[in-house]
């Protein structure tokens, strides 16, 4: 199992954080090794994540939690995605890419209320402590790596064309220069002043507060529509996840709204098949997991949010097990992966991946995996000046197509496709796994799992191992470390394959953590295709 030249298996007995900046994983690592939860580790990450991870999240965005608490023996979910803003006008709209930058795709921020009720709930330390990793990252300045300097780069130019945009933000992470070259260093001051002062007034700050009128203001100065109305409706929600059995395992994602029951009935479907007995990598091993993921996104693409006796309906043994004829039928599937289309339309492929996944495991037995996002590359592309906030775009995310029986509408609760996991086994838990990228992350998430339970990989391998995307139609890019000969032989099955490179953030960015019940040892998994680390304690 050595792979030399690759990264090796990170192991610690007590304690472990992967995450997608190792400045991140490091802020989490050293809340864990001061006497801190989980809980607490993951508000110092995703803080720290704010200033290294710009582009991906921060306090402005939104996202969802799954945890095992130890010491409630049992798994739960946080929601803190707000709703769609009180004033929302969406008969103006008639295609998601109409509410990509500018000031109408901006939802009110849920992160920093997450982030706060994860400590409250079930941590230890305050604010002040947790925030100061990042504040310190922000007043400092770090110096930007390879993925950084990636997202900067194709962000500005995009960014550029937005007269009212641009300006702040690229004061903000370019220094007013439009661009940057390796060697950069970011600060961040007017972050760093933000933070600080949250962490020592509290969330009030922004949910009623001075900081949340700054936001509405400038909002409505470019014709936005959020009010201090929304931001008081943020309101983080504890939940019972939904499950499936898999391979012996409970999988556990946050129920609807969230759309992460898709990742489990494509489990359900899998679960059908002895992949094991397949080859990795073969026609036979990706064609049945194509094939069952875009059943499976079909199937919630046809459904919008279900009720709990919907979903039932739709994971109950009569239902998977004609998803599973059609996999085994082997005649070509065509459909949509994303959103809701017209039967015989055909939806543009997403480029968005721009989320975060970060998962952490303490001593004591807790388990944390959260799904965070701005929802785009910088969100909006709103920067609101002296806060070094950058907004969210989520309404980007909200189906506004006035064909769809989906539509949202004003108040409504906004599904997202996030899908944090945490697995048990005989009621202990045993993996935390997540990924970034938007639709995506409900079909990549999958694969992993197989390649970890179903082939037996090291989790590290298992992440590394190569993976897919399927947008509408048939189409499907695979990473081109996949055989060629594989590659041809899904064509003539049906499968409208491209060929990817070696590695493509296309396909997510995972991290996971790993807990062997017998000796306690925690293992980290932490994916090359963007900046993740693992650091263990």
């Amino acid at each position: 199992m050595l792979q030399h030249g690759r990264r090796p298996t990170i192991a610690s007995r007590h304690g472990m954080v992967a995450a997608a900046h190792p400045l991140a994983a490091a802020a989490g690592a050293r809340i864990l090794g001061a006497g801190g939860t989980a809980f607490d580790a993951a508000v110092a990450t995703a803080a720290a994540l704010n200033v290294v991870e710009p582009y991906m999240s921060g306090l402005a965005g939104r996202g969802v939690a799954t945890c095992y608490i130890a010491s409630e023996r049992r798994v739960r979910s946080l929601d803190f995605v707000a709703p769609i803003p009180l004033d929302f006008p969406v008969e103006r709209f008639s295609h998601r890419n109409q509410l990509m930058r500018g000031a109408l795709p901006v939802g009110a921020p849920g992160n920093l209320a997450g982030w706060c009720e994860l400590a409250q709930s079930h941590g230890r330390k305050k604010l002040p402590e947790l925030f100061a990793p990042a504040i310190a990252l922000a007043r400092d300045g770090f110096q930007l790596i390879e993925f950084n300097l990636e997202e900067f780069a194709k962000a500005a130019p995009e960014l550029a064309v937005h007269k009212a945009l641009y300006p702040e933000w690229s004061r903000v992470y370019t220094a007013g220069q439009g661009k940057v070259a390796p060697g950069f260093i970011l600060k961040q001051p007017d972050l760093a002043r933000t933070l600080e002062a949250l962490a020592n007034e509290g969330p009030g700050l922004l949910y009623g507060g001075a900081l949340g009128r700054k936001i509405v203001e400038r909002l409505s100065e470019l014709g936005g529509c959020l009010t201090m109305e929304d931001f008081l409706e943020v309101q983080p929600r504890w939940v019972d996840p939904i499950s499936v059995s898999y391979r012996g395992h409970a999988v556990n994602v946050p129920p609807p709204p969230c759309e992460g029951f898709q990742y489990l009935l494509t489990l359900r479907i899998l679960e059908g098949f002895d992949l094991a007995k397949m080859a990795l990598g073969s026609m036979q091993h990706l064609d049945t997991v194509l094939r069952a993921i875009r059943l499976a996104a079909g199937v919630r693409i046809a459904t919008g949010v279900p009720s709990a006796q919907k979903l039932a309906e739709l994971l109950s043994d009569g239902a998977v097990e004609a998803l599973r004829a059609r996999v085994r039928d082997g005649r070509p599937i065509e459909g949509p992966t994303e959103q809701w289309t017209p039967a015989a339309g055909k939806g543009a492929a997403l480029e968005e991946s721009h989320t975060t996944s970060f998962s952490i495991a303490d001593s004591e037995g807790n388990l944390v995996c959260v799904t965070q996002s701005l929802g785009s590359v910088f969100g909006s592309g709103v920067v609101v000046p002296d806060t070094g906030l950058c907004l969210n775009n989520f309404l980007y995310w909200a189906d506004v197509n006035p064909e769809s029986p989906h539509r949202v509408k004003p108040g409504d609760a906004l599904p997202m496709c996030m899908a944090p996991s945490i697995l048990t086994r005989d009621e202990a838990p045993v993996l935390a796994l997540g990924t970034p990228g938007s639709y995506g992350i409900l079909q990549t998430q999958p694969q992993a799992l197989v390649h970890y339970l179903d082939f037996g990989l090291p989790l590290q391998q298992a992440i590394e191992a190569p993976r897919a995307r399927l947008t509408d139609g048939r189409d499907v890019l695979i990473e081109s470390r996949v055989a060629r000969d594989v590659r041809d032989a899904l064509r003539r099955r049906g499968h409208d394959v491209s060929n990817g490179p070696d590695w493509t953030m296309k396909v997510g960015g995972m991290q996971a953590v790993a807990v062997d019940p017998k000796t306690g040892v925690f293992t980290g998994g932490c994916d090359p295709r963007r900046d993740g680390y693992c650091v263990p304690v």
